[in-house]
C-alpha cells in the first residue's frame, strides 16, 4: 500500500506518463514475492564432561621374591593401571583444563647468610691450620732479613702517607703609587745588579683580544724618556733621507738597506723603524723579519709618515708603543730605577692617559676604569711586583693632563 500511495502522489504532481515508468518498474520489482534464501542451522559440539571419580581399587598382594625365578624384577611385566589417562581430541582440548601438562610450583632456597651462632662447627677455621700459617709467614720474613755477605740488612721503614695541606700565598694588597715606587727602589738597591733595572708596568685589561673591535694598542712619548739609547732606522731617499740624518737617525737607506736586512740572517742594528709611504710596498720583502720583532712600520703608530724629522725626534726622546697580548695584558717599560719618583710618576701618568685614550668603543662601562683596567702592577726587571690602586693612577693621569694643557 505504501508503494501505491507513493505512485498516486507522484502522478498528481507529474501528469506526464513517461516520467512514471521508472517508478512503476521499481515498485513492481519490489512487490514480486521472491522466496527468501535458505538458512542452514548451525550446531556446536557439546562441552565434554569430566568422568566421575572411580573408587580406589585394592592393591594386589605383592609376592615375595622367588629365589628360583630366573628373571629379575626390572624385566618382569608391570601391571597396567585400571584407569589410563584419557586422550582428548583437538576440539575437546579447547574446553578442557586437564589436557595440558601439569606445572608444579618451584621454590628457590633463600640466599640470606646464616648467623655466626647458626653455623655448624665444621665450617670454623682450625686453630692448628692458623698456627701453621703464622709460622710459615714468620719463616718467610726471617728469610728476607737474612744477612748478605755477613752484613745484616736493615729493614726499611716506610712512613705512613699523610696529606700535605696546600699553603696559599696571601694576596698582595694594592698600595698607593708613591709607595709602590719607593718599594721598587728599595728592592733594587738591596740587590746590586750589573745593569740598571727598568721600571715595568703590567696592566690586565677587561677586553677580549680575540675580537677585532676590542683591540688595544697605541703609542706615547714619555715626558722624561725611557732612559735608554734608541737606535732609529729610516727607510727614505732624497730630501727625506737628508732630513732624517739631520734629526739624528742612526741608519738611513733605501733598497740597499732592505737587501742588507734580508741577507743579514736576522741581525739588526736598530731598535725603531720609520718609513715613508712610498717604501711600504718594498718592505714586504722583510716583513717576516721585522713583523715578529715589532719593528714593522705602522701608520696607526706614527712610524709611517712624510714628516721624517719629527718622527725621529719623537723616537729619540722616548716614544713607547704598547699593545695587548693574547692574555689581554699590556707590558711596557716606563723608565729606569735611577729616575726620581716625580719623573717616574709623570711617565706613569702619561701612559695611563694614553691607555684611556686607546679604550675600545665597543666596551660600554659607566666609568673610565671600572671594567677596563682590572689590575695595574709595577715592578723592576728582576724584582717583585706591587699592585697599585686605581685612584692613585687616576690622580697621576689627571695631573699629566693639566700639565699638558698649561
Amino acid at each position: 500500500m505504501a508503494h501505491l500511495r507513493l505512485l498516486l502522489s507522484h502522478s498528481r504532481c507529474h501528469p506526464h506518463p513517461h516520467r512514471l515508468l521508472p517508478l512503476f518498474r521499481f515498485c513492481s520489482s519490489n512487490s514480486s514475492n521472491s522466496p527468501p534464501p535458505p538458512i542452514k542451522p548451525v550446531s556446536y559440539a557439546p562441552k565434554p564432561q569430566a568422568p566421575p571419580p572411580s573408587p580406589p581399587s585394592p592393591e594386589p598382594p605383592t609376592a615375595s621374591p622367588d629365589p628360583q625365578d630366573p628373571l629379575p624384577r626390572r624385566f618382569q611385566q608391570q601391571p597396567q593401571p585400571q584407569n589410563p589417562p584419557r586422550q582428548f581430541t583437538r576440539q575437546e582440548m579447547r574446553f578442557s583444563n586437564e589436557s595440558g601438562p601439569a606445572i608444579a610450583p618451584v621454590s628457590y632456597p633463600s640466599r640470606a647468610a646464616p648467623l655466626p651462632e647458626d653455623r655448624p662447627a665444621d665450617e670454623g677455621a682450625n686453630e692448628e691450620d692458623l698456627r701453621g700459617e703464622g709460622e710459615r709467614i714468620e719463616k718467610e720474613a726471617q728469610w728476607g732479613r737474612r744477612p748478605v755477605f755477613g752484613l745484616q740488612v736493615e729493614e726499611e721503614t716506610v712512613p705512613y702517607p699523610t696529606l700535605i695541606p696546600v699553603v696559599k700565598r696571601p694576596q698582595k694588597v694594592a698600595i698607593d703609587l708613591v709607595d709602590a715606587l719607593r718599594e721598587i727602589k728599595a728592592s733594587a738597591n738591596e740587590k746590586k745588579r750589573n745593569f740598571t733595572e727598568t721600571v715595568e708596568a703590567h696592566v690586565m685589561l677587561g677586553v677580549d683580544p680575540r675580537r677585532g673591535d676590542q683591540m688595544v694598542r697605541g703609542a706615547i712619548t714619555l715626558p722624561h724618556g725611557t732612559g735608554k739609547t734608541v737606535r732609529v732606522a729610516v727607510f727614505a731617499e732624497g730630501p727625506a733621507a737628508e732630513e732624517a740624518r739631520a734629526a739624528g737617525a742612526d741608519v738611513v737607506g733605501g733598497d740597499e738597506l732592505i737587501e742588507e736586512i734580508r741577507k743579514g740572517g736576522g741581525k739588526l742594528s736598530f731598535d725603531k723603524c720609520i718609513a715613508t709611504p712610498m717604501y711600504m710596498p718594498r718592505l714586504s720583502k722583510v716583513a717576516r723579519i721585522l713583523g715578529p720583532r715589532g719593528l714593522m712600520p705602522n701608520p696607526k703608530l706614527g712610524s709611517v709618515t712624510n714628516d721624517v724629522s719629527g718622527a725621529v725626534k719623537a723616537a729619540k726622546s722616548g716614544r713607547v708603543d704598547f699593545k695587548i697580548d693574547k692574555t689581554a695584558i699590556v707590558h711596557v717599560g716606563l723608565g729606569k730605577v735611577n729616575f726620581s719618583e716625580e719623573s717616574l710618576r709623570e711617565n706613569i701618568g702619561a701612559f695611563v692617559n694614553a691607555l684611556l685614550l686607546a679604550k675600545p668603543v665597543g666596551l660600554k662601562k659607566t666609568s673610565k676604569y671600572v671594567g677596563y683596567v682590572k689590575k695595574f702592577t709595577l715592578s723592576s726587571t728582576m724584582g717583585p711586583g706591587f699592585s697599585v690602586t686605581i685612584p692613585s693612577l687616576s690622580a697621576a693621569a689627571d695631573n699629566y693632563t693639566k700639565v699638558q694643557v698649561n
